[in-house]
């Protein structure tokens, strides 16, 4: 996964070859019918509203990349039980409710491609059915009846948590330094995906040095995942972003990019940037002139290089294990997460 780096644009051009997630999704198909027929059996409820919310979001097209690499991660270390489905649902019952919660926080209009859940029955609805999901995927960690996978899966919570908070004393401020950005994007992200790859192994029974690996290719599998997220915001689609391509910038979010463009820029330039995102000066002429500034800094090309030198340390992480089909799978998704800004 070595080579230089370009802009997104610039990749496009190339006509590089895709790389794609089919391996795992093959691999682990059997196992993700019965997660998915468990994620709607425990999203049900008496109270009308809560099945509703939630089977809005479930049902909406999202990959369920997390709970996927959960039961990779448990068969590629021998695990033949059936716990490793409860807990892939429990990762995704937690990743949905992040999403339910992240809307109402950031205002958000749309949630892969479609109203999100509080544009449809608003923001106390999403925030209490967010909690329900929430319960629910603590209760499936119980019925796994393991302790280390609680431990582990309810530790990722609380930081998911503190990375929302840390999100908000850091929000609109444009000498947030990189390293505290990356500590945003670390408990915010890549603490699920981390949790994700670990828990399998601790099901099966796995030595300190696979956990500590697992935990490692899902902590950087989650931080590049988020920088390329960053870069599609001002490069990237609506149909590969999930939302409309700008809204990080009209919600005024500080992300790695507009750092990079604030910190590289001239004066005029980030007084262009504290108007925009500190002052919310955020129409479609402005959209433009920072799209402009992306391209003038390379500040897209540098956001997909750290991305690359985070999914490069995922992939050492997994160096040590044997060849398996499992394990050419989970590096492959290295590879497509990358792409994604292709």
């Amino acid at each position: 996964m070595s080579g230089v780096v370009v802009s997104i644009n610039a990749a496009r051009e190339t006509g590089a070859k895709k790389a794609s997630i089919d391996p795992l999704m093959q691999l682990v198909k059997s196992d993700m019918e019965k997660v998915n027929t468990l994620i709607l059996a425990k999203a049900g409820s008496n109270v009308e509203m809560i099945p509703e919310v939630a089977r809005h979001l479930i049902d909406s097209g999202g990959k369920r990349l997390r709970p996927m690499l959960t039961i990779a991660a448990a068969h590629m270390c021998g695990y033949d039980g059936q716990h490793h489905v409860t807990l892939a649902a429990s990762v995704e019952f937690m990743h949905t409710a992040t999403l339910l919660h992240d809307d109402v926080v950031d205002e958000s209009d749309l949630r892969r491609g479609k109203a999100s859940a509080r544009m449809v029955w608003g923001n106390q609805a999403s925030v209490l059915v967010g909690d329900f999901l929430l319960g629910q995927a603590f209760r499936m960690m119980v019925e796994a009846g393991s302790m280390h996978a609680l431990d582990v899966l309810s530790t990722a919570a609380t930081v998911i948590a503190e990375g929302e908070v840390l999100q908000l004393a850091t929000a609109q401020n444009l000498e947030t330094t990189e390293d505290e950005y990356m500590a945003v994007v670390k408990a915010k992200t890549a603490a699920l995906f981390s949790a994700a790859a670990e828990v399998g192994p601790i099901l099966a029974g796995s030595s300190k040095n696979q956990l500590s690996a697992f935990r490692a290719y899902g902590t950087n599998l989650g931080l590049a995942f988020q920088l390329i997220d960053d870069a599609l915001d001002y490069g990237g689609t609506a149909s590969k972003l999930g939302k409309n391509v700008g809204d990080d910038f009209r919600e005024g979010k500080v992300t790695l990019p507009v750092l990079l463009c604030y910190r590289r820029g001239d004066e005029a330039e980030r007084e262009f940037w504290r108007e925009s995102i500190e002052q919310g000066k955020t129409d479609d002429v402005r959209l433009e002139k920072a799209m402009e500034l992306m391209t003038k800094h390379n500040a897209l090309g540098d956001t997909i290089e750290r991305a690359r030198h985070y999914c490069e340390l995922a992939g050492d992480a997994l160096a040590t294990f044997d060849d398996s089909d499992h394990k050419q799978a989970l590096i492959e998704v290295l590879e497509f997460c990358l792409m994604r800004a292709v």
